[in-house]
């Protein structure tokens, strides 16, 4: 009787020692990490805006040059009129900037901005960085894109 119970005792022991390798193993697996936040609306980096940005003909294209629509809006939810606008970014993961030189082109009225001369030229994670200027201050934006 007394060697039943060493041989269940011992596979118990097995039992938990398997579980323990088990769960070490699993918590030294990388863990996935968030991908970018891709969101359309956003508040600028000191909320001085809440900004949107869209391709003004509602798709994404890859290799053709496009336009966007950029628009924005006070903290109250007021047009932003007669702003300055800069555009720059790139490919974070790749290292590398736009392959255009994409800039503001038209004031479209109700706070709407015409983004002209987008493109990307391959798949994967782009960003877009806007530099706003307008007479609330000066702020900033990133919005994600990933193709």
């Amino acid at each position: 009787m007394a060697s039943i119970w060493r041989y269940i005792l011992a596979g118990l022991g097995l039992a938990v020692l398997l579980v323990g390798i088990v769960a070490a193993v699993y918590l030294m697996l990388p863990q996935p990490t968030p991908g970018p936040d891709i969101s359309r609306s956003k508040s600028t980096a000191n909320r001085l805006f809440e900004a949107s940005f869209e391709p003004e003909r509602g798709v994404i294209r890859q290799g053709e040059l496009q336009s966007w629509l950029l628009t924005l809006k006070t903290a109250a939810g007021a047009p932003v009129e007669g702003a300055a606008i800069t555009v720059s970014g790139g490919m974070p993961q790749h290292d590398h900037g736009l392959p255009t030189s994409p800039q503001a082109t038209d004031y479209l009225g109700d706070g709407r901005y015409r983004i002209d001369g987008i493109k990307f030229t391959m798949s994967g994670w782009w960003q877009l960085r806007f530099g706003i200027s307008a007479a609330a201050g000066s702020d900033s934006v990133v919005f994600n894109i990933v193709l």
